[in-house]
């Protein structure tokens, strides 16, 4: 297991934080948030594309769609889709609860000079260990970890899939992500191996930025709490996207260390 090391407070912070901003941006829309009854099924499209929720650049892929139930039973999508834009898939809901519907995990980077020529990989630290990368001159080593995220309910809002393992960056939410009206205040926090993270750089935008000449984001920045505190004006569909950037050991050695999660939500009106 490998943990983000605290990088000491007179050099510069704990961690170099941010949110990175990136052209293209990855989203999971459900085609419903919250339902009610003893049985729904709703339909989720992917995608990674320059604008909110209209998929115009190239398709999520659906292999690690994980959906998560309130139980903590895990499975994978159904009647999944992939075009050359955007993914479409169904999820049964027939549980009570609030389930989590999302990709990601880790991998890890290598780059290094060979024959004259900068050479780079992807693939995991056993590979990079059986191939050799990690044995090359100079190889500088990154691990990169991504969640992409939405949460649907059915019934009541239940908190089971929130629950924490103590491992990467977590989504800790005080306000449930199903229960978030506009003008009452919204509290949404992340934790980093298990511990609030601190300076972290949060950005909010309403979707369908399309069609408005100003994209509105929302810049937030979490406390000592780990915690972002808010309020939406508008009701829509929102996107979330967070990061952390610093250093993590494998192996007794000091490598480079990315994470990021994206969380698409609603807002409603009372």
């Amino acid at each position: 297991m490998t943990h983000f090391r605290k990088l000491a407070a007179g050099v510069a912070v704990a961690l170099a934080l941010s949110a990175p901003a990136h052209a293209h941006r990855a989203w999971i829309l459900p085609s419903t948030f919250t339902l009610s009854g003893d049985e729904q099924l709703i339909t989720v499209d992917g995608a990674i594309s320059n604008d909110l929720f209209f998929p115009n650049h190239v398709a999520m892929r659906l292999d690690d769609m994980k959906i998560t139930a309130p139980d903590g039973t895990v499975t994978g999508v159904e009647n999944g889709w992939t075009g050359k834009i955007r993914s479409t898939f169904d999820v049964t809901l027939d549980q009570q609860g609030t389930y989590k519907i999302g990709n990601g995990g880790n991998s890890f980077f290598a780059s290094w000079e060979e024959d004259g020529e900068r050479r780079r990989a992807r693939g995991t630290y056993e590979g990079f260990k059986e191939e050799g990368v990690l044995d090359k001159d100079g190889v500088e080593l990154t691990k990169m970890s991504r969640q992409t995220a939405t949460f649907v309910t059915l019934g009541a809002p239940t908190d089971d899939v929130f629950a924490t393992t103590g491992e990467g960056l977590e989504f800790t939410p005080v306000t449930h992500p199903n229960d978030v009206y506009t003008g009452e205040e919204i509290t949404f926090g992340f934790t980093l191996d298990g511990a609030p993270i601190e300076g972290m750089e949060v950005e909010i935008v309403k979707g369908h930025d399309r069609y408005r000449d100003e994209q509105g984001t929302l810049e937030l920045t979490t406390d000592a709490d780990g915690q972002i505190t808010f309020t939406l004006e508008e009701s829509g569909r929102y996107w979330l996207e967070t990061g952390t950037q610093g250093t993590t050991m494998v192996d007794g050695k000091e490598i480079g260390a990315r994470s990021g999660y994206v969380i698409t939500f609603e807002a409603l009106s009372f």
